[in-house]
């Protein structure tokens, strides 16, 4: 990692934000809501070697990849971060996230907990958070409503969710999304709050800074 990326966040006023959580908690729904309520914020299109779920089309959900075209990738160094998560590869892309921090634009990424780890040793100012669901029976439930994966899927992803949770303290906020528009409140009172870092402001916000003498 460069110089350059490192520091790219810092040097655009740019914010990057990781938002993990085990299989069924809402992470997508409550990223989806927020996306749509505030379109200056850019959500970063991971690779994955999963296969689509119905409705999902490559390049809105996912990226999706051979095992062999992923590990490709891994060796040409293309990826910030990847895991292996429930069997399958995850990457997210280091020149779409660069570019779009580079050009000031707040950059979310939606990750699993050991990718969030690997980004946050990359970037420092990194905003991390984990999203819980109120309960693992609550957890159970969604995963089954949602009709999407086969029981021993859902069983292992239980199963997972024990771990995944058990690294909430790594991140810096945890919302538990029991009540769904609370907690989209609070997803965006945090992207909000971040955006509000003095670092952030001072960079969009040279001018004003120089005019009233204030250095950061």
């Amino acid at each position: 990692m460069t110089k350059t990326s490192q520091t790219a966040s810092l040097t655009t006023g740019s914010s990057l934000f990781t938002v993990s959580a085990p299989s069924g908690a809402g992470k997508s729904s409550l990223i989806a809501a927020l996306l749509k309520a505030d379109p200056t914020l850019m959500l970063s299109i991971s690779t994955t070697t999963r296969q689509p779920r119905p409705g999902e089309v490559d390049g809105r959900e996912y990226h999706f990849a051979t095992v062999e075209a992923f590990r490709k990738n891994i060796e040409a160094g293309e990826f910030l971060e990847y895991a292996l998560v429930h069997g399958n590869y995850y990457g997210t892309s280091k020149v779409k996230v660069l570019e779009q921090l580079q050009a000031g634009n707040d950059v979310m990424l939606e990750i699993d907990w050991q990718g969030a780890l690997q980004i946050r040793e990359q970037f420092p100012d990194t905003v991390s958070i984990f999203i819980l669901p109120p309960s693992i029976t609550e957890l159970e439930n969604r995963l089954n409503k949602r009709g999407q994966d086969s029981q021993d899927t859902i069983k292992r992803r239980i199963q997972d969710a024990a771990l995944e949770i058990s690294h909430a303290s790594d991140f810096d906020y945890v919302i538990i999304n029991k009540d769904f528009d609370l907690a989209l409140g609070q997803l965006t009172a945090v992207i909000e709050s971040a955006r509000c870092r003095i670092r952030q402001q001072a960079v969009r916000h040279q001018p004003l800074f120089t005019e009233f003498g204030i250095t950061c």
